[in-house]
């Protein structure tokens, strides 16, 4: 029985797989897994153990991952129209982190690295303005800035005590004890109604 099981997960596992409509949500479940997750994982490993080798690997890979990224989002919508379109970014994530093949290295070495070199004074004129420009805005906004960081660390301080249970009740008080609280004038509130001591009056 339990071969049997097996088989048929496996089954449905690869007509799921191969299945590009039915299995759109799956694909692309595997494509953030394998194009994200595990490499986010990796590179916490490589940056624990100190491992250069390692770094430098994951941070090949995010090169490309990001050029690819990039790239995806200005034709996502014309790509998406393409029959197994997210298979073959499957396949083409898996490609990138091989060991094997290496295939992110293989990318940046043949053809990013060329191009950054390439464009590198005029990308850091691009991006030398572009960083100006958004300290000038957000100089000119500093106000607004600050106004919105309060805002957010006031809800969510909120919405933390309210997830451990903090967050305190209002709780009708006792009359009494409203009663008893001094008021404005200096009073309190059995004096206020009692009447005056006969030895003080005239």
């Amino acid at each position: 029985m339990p071969i049997l099981g097996s088989n048929i997960a496996a089954d449905v596992g690869l007509r799921l797989i191969l299945n590009p409509i039915g299995s759109n949500i799956v694909i692309r479940t595997a494509c953030c897994s394998v194009g994200t997750i595990l490499p986010v994982y990796s590179t916490f490993k490589a940056i624990e153990r100190k491992d250069q080798n390692e770094q430098q690997k994951w941070l090949i890979y995010w090169t490309a991952y990001g050029s690819f990224s990039l790239v995806e989002v200005f034709s996502d919508k014309l790509l998406t129209w393409f029959p197994y379109y997210y298979h073959f970014k499957f396949a083409f994530l898996v490609w990138l982190q091989l060991p094997t093949v290496e295939g992110a290295n293989q990318l940046y070495k043949n053809h990013l690295r060329p191009f950054f070199l390439r464009y590198q004074d005029s990308s850091d004129q691009v991006l030398g303005y572009v960083y100006r420009e958004m300290m000038k805005l957000i100089s000119a906004h500093q106000a607004e800035i600050e106004l919105l960081k309060t805002l957010t660390a006031e809800v969510v301080c909120s919405v933390d005590q309210f997830w451990r249970g903090d967050v305190n009740r209002v709780r009708p008080q006792n009359p009494r004890a409203i009663q008893d609280q001094p008021r404005t004038d200096g009073t309190t509130g059995s004096d206020s109604n009692s009447d005056p001591d006969p030895g003080e009056v005239d």
